[in-house]
């Protein structure tokens, strides 16, 4: 069986590397290539392209590597076209897979995405392309295949590869820690973590007991967020934001995947994010869903507070993290193990078998 893999940024890279050990496991004899990254070429898969070629952040670095990442993206569907494999799966980065699948779609060959887009929450319009796209979807949350099948798309659940290493911590015993968690791309740090700052004087204020740290996902913007801490007492790490959040009585979150590991791991949280005045007025127009945050769309309620743009200011922040680091947060605990409960399928050998099926049907 050949199986080709297109991962074009960080997170892709995390899930197709457990994709990746897990046909092994199953398919001893798989042929794996195609756009990867570190982890994915560790797991075991054989790399034609490596992510970096494509793995840019922020509109002035896709416009510079445009040309470059559109010439990519030609020689992965030229080279899949000469050489078919039996399935080509695009990992996440939808604007860059989408297009590589309708290519090899309309050429024959079997398409799955991994991992939907954000289409139940803006931009719907989108089923099209998708399905000119992808014949087959793994959704990671079970509220995605609703959406699809209102639409006549192929779609299986098959949980969540984070709730395979993260669960609710158990005999929590308080220590006054607060983590900042304000994002991995330099516009969503820039624009939240001044607030934050505000948040954490105010709280600090309020509470000297209070000890903040910052978790970063990576060390592209630590020289910037170390200068904007300066006088502050909060301590700067960068990579290990699971053992952060399980060690926290409270985390303030930027609202994507972070908010749910804190919901997977069942810490308090509140939930923040800002975009730019001009990306908020497009995106509230196109947005179509009630919850933001990823803990409260699987629940299906608003079970922790959500910050959103002008609601995102430091006073506000720091409000709503007092009262819940002064409440009794039995009930709230409990509700975000649901999140664990609800996610937890044995991801990868889900995906595994739904692949190997797909591939089967004549």
């Amino acid at each position: 069986m050949k199986i080709a893999l297109s991962a074009a940024e960080t997170s892709g890279d995390l899930i197709a590397s457990s994709l990746v050990v897990a046909l092994k496991l199953n398919e001893p004899n798989c042929m794996i290539d195609g756009l990867a990254g570190d982890k994915m070429i560790k797991a075991g898969c054989h790399r034609l392209w490596h992510m970096n070629e494509v793995n840019v952040m922020g509109l002035s670095e896709v416009l510079r590597k445009l040309p470059s990442i559109l010439k990519l993206r030609k020689r992965i569907s030229k080279h899949y076209l000469a050489n078919k494999p039996d399935v080509f799966i695009g990992v996440d980065s939808p604007d860059f897979n989408f297009k590589l699948e309708r290519i090899l779609k309309k050429n024959g060959i079997k398409t799955i995405h991994l991992i939907s887009p954000s289409i139940w929450a803006w931009r719907s319009n989108r089923i099209k392309k998708i399905k000119q796209s992808t014949d087959l979807i793994l959704c990671l949350f079970p509220f995605e295949v609703d959406f699809y099948r209102m639409h006549n798309q192929k779609a299986i659940f098959v949980g969540h590869p984070l709730a395979e290493t993260l669960k609710p911590r158990k005999d929590y015993q308080s220590n006054n820690n607060v983590l900042l968690m304000p994002g991995s791309r330099e516009s969503e740090i820039k624009s939240l973590l001044p607030e934050l700052l505000k948040a954490a004087k105010l709280m600090k204020d309020e509470n000297p007991d209070l000890i903040f740290n910052i978790s970063l996902a990576n060390n592209q913007q630590l020289d910037w967020v170390t200068k904007s801490i300066d006088g502050i007492e909060i301590g700067v790490s960068v990579g290990d934001a699971h053992a952060k959040i399980s060690n926290s009585d409270l985390v303030i979150v930027a609202s994507g995947t972070a908010a749910l590991e804190v919901g997977l791991l069942a810490v308090p949280m509140v939930v923040v994010y800002k975009l730019s005045y001009i990306s908020y007025q497009i995106a509230s127009r196109l947005l179509h869903t009630s919850e933001v945050s990823l803990p409260n769309k699987i629940l299906g309620s608003n079970i922790v507070p959500e910050l959103i743009q002008e609601n995102a200011n430091g006073k506000n922040i720091s409000d709503h993290a007092m009262k819940l680091l002064e409440s009794d947060n039995t009930k709230l605990i409990r509700e975000l193990g649901r999140i664990h409960k609800l996610l937890k399928l044995q991801s990868s050998t889900k995906s595994v078998d739904a692949i190997i099926d797909f591939v089967n049907e004549k």
